[in-house]
């Protein structure tokens, strides 16, 4: 399970970087066609805001697996363990609904759209909100995955703050616990036997 899982999130970054390098040749392209050919990509305008679409909500995705996405912590981090357990259930039960929601929304607009064409791609405009289903159907096992961590115990105390107030701070607490973890790792044993080093070079 835990390969399918790795799988699909670097399927995700793929078609991220994918949706990114579309975006650069079309505005690129489109850009000097019409400064040195007086001429365009028709569809440029449309399809790169189509990529950006998904790419955002792709990369939503992967954000909330890694617990990346920012939020303000100054309060839930000087909670005890019991009233960050509570806050984390809260939350979680809540992001759930408002998910559930979208996962509706985006539903019944693909639906509704499926038969629309956009006007310059031709393509139908439920590829755009299908986005919406593609998010939701993702991010709603990823948070009951870690509301069932948190109901059984399962989750340390550093990890029941699942947003950081900034990128920056992310990073230097990552950087800080590298170091923990390299000074409480164990010293690695002198691999000849005690003495020999007194011993070396001294004929007997």
């Amino acid at each position: 399970m835990e390969k399918i899982v790795n799988g699909y999130f670097t399927l995700l970054k793929f078609i991220i970087v994918l949706c990114l390098a579309c975006m650069v040749v079309l505005v690129f392209g489109n850009v000097v066609l019409r400064y040195a050919f007086n001429s365009g990509i028709t569809v440029s305008e449309e399809l790169s805001r189509w990529f950006f679409v998904w790419l955002v909500f792709l990369g939503a995705i992967i954000g909330m697996k890694e617990h990346g996405h920012l939020g303000m912590d100054s309060l839930v981090s000087r909670l005890p363990v019991a009233g960050k357990k509570a806050c984390l259930v809260v939350s979680q039960l809540l992001m759930l609904y408002a998910t559930w929601l979208f996962l509706q929304g985006s539903w019944a607009q693909t639906i509704i759209n499926k038969d629309s064409a956009a006007p310059a791609t031709g393509l139908p405009l439920a590829l755009v909100y299908g986005i919406g289903v593609v998010f939701s159907v993702s991010v709603i096992p990823i948070l009951l995955y870690d509301l069932y961590r948190v109901l059984t115990g399962k989750l340390r105390e550093d990890e029941l703050v699942m947003i950081t107030e900034s990128e920056e701070i992310a990073e230097l607490e990552d950087l800080n616990r590298e170091i923990a973890h390299s000074e409480e790792a164990p010293h690695r044993p002198s691999s000849g036997p005690p003495g020999s080093r007194k011993n070396d070079g001294v004929k007997s």
